[in-house]
């Protein structure tokens, strides 16, 4: 295939000089919003008379064709050529001849692939949405059918306070619905079209980039045409949500890992999103969980793949900016796929609530609301949170817990103990009684329910 760049040049490349510099494997997965953008291009010439209407008209007739082909397997890629751009192109000329040949007027392929990226990763954004919402949605219903399965909160990993295993979902649908919103933010960013920046300059035709925008959906223009071809912000931003989102799916993956493991039990994994071990008939190994675990590290490194590409970019287009698409391609098919095994994975993972509620009866987590009944009697917190403590002590060295402790010790270190102590450090009780907002009571975590509720209605909405 003759390179539509050919005049200059009296030598034809070498050919490890074309392995290096093909993009096709990677850029042919744009070659829908190639053509949606060559379309809206094409038809800007011809509306401001800058090539024949006529001519304008056949250019989009073809340009359909040419995608209704590769969709439907008729037309495959040719691997002679550079990259989706020039396949599309020499694919149009070939079937239209000169025509095809004005398609690129006022046009270059830096603002071409700068447009093409932008539509893509709309496109992406779009769907990747609705795969948060489904995992958001699994926890929210593990979180409305646990509203009174009562678990330990931990920090540092160890047993903290008791809390619900709803109020811990939910801290998950909350993350992930932050998740949506930074993507939506990235995709409000990028909505500016840079096609008519042209190699870097402008061009010296008549053209109207807003008529151009606005058919592709955009918001409005790139204002400064260097920054059109050059900028791959909207890139590192996607990747930088994709990151984070990432980041929680693992923190996920990693509880659900230790919840279903033999020294928890708190949860216990479907069959079909577990594997065995080939050695060890009794395993049953959470391989997705840690899967998704792993493969958040890959995402990681794209977007660090993104960022080092572009540190020492003088501008404007510089051919390093290839290497933006693999890594951000990677990036949104890695979370798409983790994100369609997680929704599955959480709704059919049964809880273990007996489990849950005798480890919540161990490790000394109603200590605090011990603490608390003796302030509300009184006693200044520093004062009753040392009295707890000289009692958690006491429990630990005669190997007993607060709940059995006789009441008559609890009188040798404050008169305040009386014998409703007992029913206020239940687990049941010391989650009841935390009213405030946001916390594991019963009303907040009710209020929770119904605001994700309400949050994956309004993105069904729109």
């Amino acid at each position: 295939m003759e390179k539509m760049w050919a005049g200059r040049f009296t030598k034809e490349t070498a050919a490890i000089a074309e392995q290096l510099n093909a993009s096709l494997p990677v850029d042919c997965k744009m070659y829908q919003q190639d053509i949606r953008g060559s379309m809206a291009h094409a038809a800007m010439l011809g509306a401001k008379g800058i090539i024949a209407q006529a001519e304008a008209d056949k250019i989009i007739d073809t340009l359909g064709q040419i995608g209704d082909d590769i969709a439907s397997g008729k037309l495959t890629f040719d691997s002679d050529a550079e990259d989706i751009h020039m396949f599309i192109e020499a694919e149009l000329t070939a079937r239209i001849g000169d025509a095809g040949k004005r398609l690129h007027t006022a046009r270059s392929r830096n603002d071409q692939v700068a447009l093409d990226l932008r539509l893509y990763l709309r496109d992406e954004i779009e769907a990747t949405i609705p795969l948060i919402a489904d995992v958001i949605a699994a926890l929210h219903e593990q979180a409305a059918q646990n509203t009174d399965t009562i678990m330990p909160g931990y920090t540092h990993l160890q047993r903290a306070q008791p809390i619900t295993f709803a109020h811990h979902l939910l801290s998950y649908a909350f993350m992930l619905l932050r998740d949506i919103s930074r993507l939506q933010d990235a995709a409000k960013r990028m909505n500016l079209s840079p096609l008519g920046c042209c190699a870097l300059a402008g061009t010296t035709y008549d053209t109207d980039r807003e008529m151009t925008a606005a058919a592709l959906g955009f918001d409005g223009i790139v204002l400064n045409s260097l920054d059109g071809v050059s900028d791959r912000d909207f890139c590192l931003e996607t990747g930088a949500a994709l990151s984070v989102l990432m980041m929680h799916l693992s923190r996920l993956s990693e509880e659900l890992v230790l919840w279903s493991s033999w020294e928890f039990r708190f949860v216990e994994l479907d069959d079909s999103f577990t594997t065995g071990s080939s050695i060890m008939p009794q395993k049953k190994n959470p391989d997705m969980a840690e899967l998704i675990r792993g493969k958040t590290g890959r995402v990681y490194g794209d977007l660090i793949t993104l960022l080092t590409m572009l540190k020492g970019l003088p501008l404007a287009y510089n051919k390093d900016m290839q290497e933006d698409k693999e890594a951000i391609f990677d990036a949104l098919e890695t979370a798409q796929l983790c994100l369609k095994a997680a929704a599955p994975m959480i709704a059919t993972m049964k809880a273990n609530k007996e489990n849950m509620y005798r480890a919540a009866q161990k490790g000394f987590i109603n200590a605090t609301d011990l603490a608390d009944y003796l302030v509300k009697k009184g006693l200044p917190f520093r004062t009753a949170y040392k009295t707890v403590g000289t009692l958690v002590g006491l429990c630990i060295e005669k190997g007993t817990v607060l709940d059995d402790l006789p009441l008559e010790v609890y009188q040798q270190y404050s008169p305040l103990f009386d014998a409703d102590l007992y029913d206020d450090i239940k687990p049941e009780m010391c989650v009841k009684k935390r009213i405030s907002a946001g916390g594991t009571g019963p009303d907040s975590v009710a209020y929770q329910l119904q605001f994700v509720a309400a949050q994956l209605d309004a993105l069904k909405a729109e």
